[in-house]
């Protein structure tokens, strides 16, 4: 395939002016912050209003995978896998409104933890940290690698590695200097230049095929030219412009697609580590909810900014976009199964003048950029708070800092090993790989933490076996899968009925089915923990009255008297506690990297932590009814646009 990259030096001067610019916002935000605690450096000292909590929810989900995926589905099958989307409103409502007033009211920094303080014991609270690195690995890093690799080879023509490594020394600079605090702030630039670009791309590419009703004549005219004329193979799907796909031959049957995301997929919401840790870096619970209202209603922009896009794509270019001829598809991107993944990088190589080239290229700086600061932050969160005590039982708050740091160093050198293992396993449609991986490995998740906040009769024996024995299906049917990939176009499906008949979306369900049931069942025949004061939804202490010390309309730096005097005390350090003899260059980087010079400094103590509670659950009347009332028409919104694309 002819190369469409980046050769005009104008495009290349707005992508080093880019880099530049996250660099100097990274740089900005590392010095703006103190980092030298394990609070300021996990959770941004939860001192973050609510525009950056919602820019980074937003850009934190949407990656590099999201540009190819939902562009390559869209080409492939239409748009009917942007529920996946859309339903992402109600639940980051159901995150912000019942999730995260349970964490922060249990003073948890990770969700192992949280499970840990409501059922007691080491057990889950270590597997969960276990699997959360998994499927970092699997759902989350892997693809994200995958996907900036494919654009970036055709962005610059660099060898892979070469381009993966740079961008991870971006991206884990100033993760490892500023920690949260950077990671949101660098999110927040990287979303406006995602939305500006892509909003450019989707104007110039419907104004190239004549708007939205030309699409639909000319999609459902765009077959390649090499195909067998006497099979569908090739053909647009007739349903490709409706959501609601037939419920059991659909190749995304409707009554599935909308419980898994409603049900199955709570868990990446609302108990996933990199979403949830940044609305426990907001301010107030009111800015942890006008922050995830922003990211919802940013999730509705995909349809026009990625996924339509990628169906005018293959209108464009039907022959690359649309291949099902294995020879013709593996001369035009190495995947003999499909070459849909092609569809929004051909878009930006083949239509967009000299400059918009690479502002769009930036764009997909922005999102993979985005998406592995979001994961090596999170990840090293969980290693240094869930795994390390285990190993070191009196680490203190130092070494703490220090394990994160080389932590997210070490996750960056197994990403570049993790490459050629992604590009070799992929199938022509990234996003769908994504969802299915996720619903076989994390599922049961999602209910286990429900019922953790809502009901207090639940026992840790039901939510350890609750979560193992599900998984285990979810294995077997993943390594089913991984063994024995789908047919190609126009050869019979030979694979056992589980893989054939029963689609990942409902497959998904009985995993969610058997969940609740043992969670249930295991619950009333054990003994539940005893004193869970503040760690379910019904037992928070509620603060009252309409004095808020920290509200919407105040400033980031002002979070009340108290929360000030607190701050300044644990900022205090007696001179004699400072370390000594260090060198020059150790003292050097101890102070590059924010790490305390002293030795005494440990945990919040509980009194500390019980002024953050008090000040961050109080919500001002009047805006609390605004955001509720924001909420409810989010919801609207959604719902409105279901019924109109049905």
């Amino acid at each position: 395939m002819e190369r469409r990259g980046l050769t005009h030096w104008g495009d290349i001067f707005v992508v080093v002016v880019y880099i530049v610019a996250v660099l100097l916002v990274g740089i900005w935000s590392t010095c703006r912050r103190k980092r030298g605690t394990v609070r300021t450096f996990f959770l941004a000292g939860r001192s973050m209003p609510w525009i950056p909590v919602g820019a980074s929810l937003f850009s934190s989900n949407i990656g590099s995978e999201h540009f190819l995926g939902l562009a390559g589905t869209g080409a492939a099958s239409g748009i009917a896998i942007i529920i996946y989307e859309w339903l992402g409103m109600p639940l980051v409502i159901l995150l912000a409104w019942i999730f995260v007033p349970v964490y922060v009211s249990a003073g948890v920094y990770t969700m192992p933890e949280y499970l840990q303080k409501r059922f007691g014991g080491q057990r889950i609270r270590v597997y969960l940290s276990v699997l959360s690195m998994v499927l970092y690995i699997l759902a989350k890093l892997s693809v994200s690698i995958f996907a900036g690799a494919l654009f970036i080879q055709m962005a610059m023509g660099w060898n892979v590695y070469v381009s993966i490594a740079v961008l991870l020394f971006i991206t884990a600079l100033f993760t490892i200097l500023g920690g949260l605090t950077a990671v949101i702030y660098t999110d927040t630039f990287q979303t406006a230049v995602m939305l500006i670009g892509a909003v450019v791309l989707s104007a110039i590419s419907f104004n190239k095929i004549g708007g939205y009703e030309n699409l639909r004549d000319r999609y459902m005219n765009s077959t390649p030219l090499i195909r067998d004329i006497n099979s569908t193979c090739g053909l647009p799907r007739d349903d490709a412009f409706n959501i609601f796909r037939h419920p059991l031959y659909g190749d995304l049957p409707w009554p599935g697609l909308i419980l898994h995301m409603l049900i199955a997929c709570t868990w990446y919401w609302c108990n996933d580590q990199v979403i949830v840790q940044r609305s426990l870096a907001s301010k107030t619970l009111l800015h942890a909810k006008a922050g995830s209202l922003l990211a919802g209603y940013l999730k509705i922009l995909p349809l026009f900014i990625m996924l339509m896009p990628g169906m005018i794509s293959r209108v464009l270019y039907p022959d690359e976009v649309a291949c099902v001829d294995p020879e013709e598809c593996e001369k035009y991107c190495g995947n003999p199964t499909g070459c849909s993944n092609l569809a929004y990088p051909l878009l930006v190589f083949g239509l967009l003048p000299t400059g918009l080239r690479g502002l769009l290229v930036a764009v997909m700086l922005s999102a993979i950029m985005s998406s592995l600061t979001s994961i090596f932050n999170s990840a090293s969160t969980l290693f240094t708070i869930d795994l390390w005590p285990r190993f070191r039982h009196q680490a203190s708050e130092r070494e703490k800092l220090i394990v994160g740091r080389v932590f997210i160093a070490v996750i960056c050198s197994l990403s570049i090993l993790w490459t050629p293992l992604v590009r070799s396993s992929q199938s022509g449609q990234l996003f769908i790989y994504i969802n299915a991986i996720q619903g076989y490995l994390a599922t049961s998740i999602g209910p286990v933490f429900f019922f953790a906040a809502l009901w207090s009769r639940m026992t840790e024996k039901a939510a350890f076996w609750s979560l193992v024995l599900p998984q285990i299906c979810g294995i077997a049917r993943l390594v089913l899968d991984l063994t024995m990939p789908a047919p190609v176009c126009g050869e019979p499906d030979t694979r056992p009925t589980i893989l054939s008949a029963v689609h990942y979306t409902y497959f998904a369900l009985i995993q969610l089915a058997i969940t609740t049931i043992l969670i249930i069942i295991i619950s009333l025949f054990t003994k539940p923990k005893e004193n869970i004061d503040g760690l379910t939804f019904w037992t928070i202490k509620r603060y009252s009255g309409t004095e808020v010390e920290s509200t919407l309309e105040t400033e980031p730096s002002h979070l009340g008297s108290k929360l000030k005097t607190q701050v300044s005390e644990e900022d205090s350090t007696p001179e004699d506690d400072r370390i000594e003899n260090l060198g020059k260059f150790k003292m050097f980087i101890y102070r590059l990297c924010g790490i305390p010079l002293v030795g005494s400094q440990e945990q919040l103590r509980e009194e500390k932590e019980l002024i953050y509670k008090e000040i961050f659950l109080k919500e001002n009347p009047f805006w609390k009814n605004v955001i509720d009332i924001n909420a409810v028409i989010g919801l609207v919104v959604v719902a409105f646009l279901v019924g109109y694309f049905h």
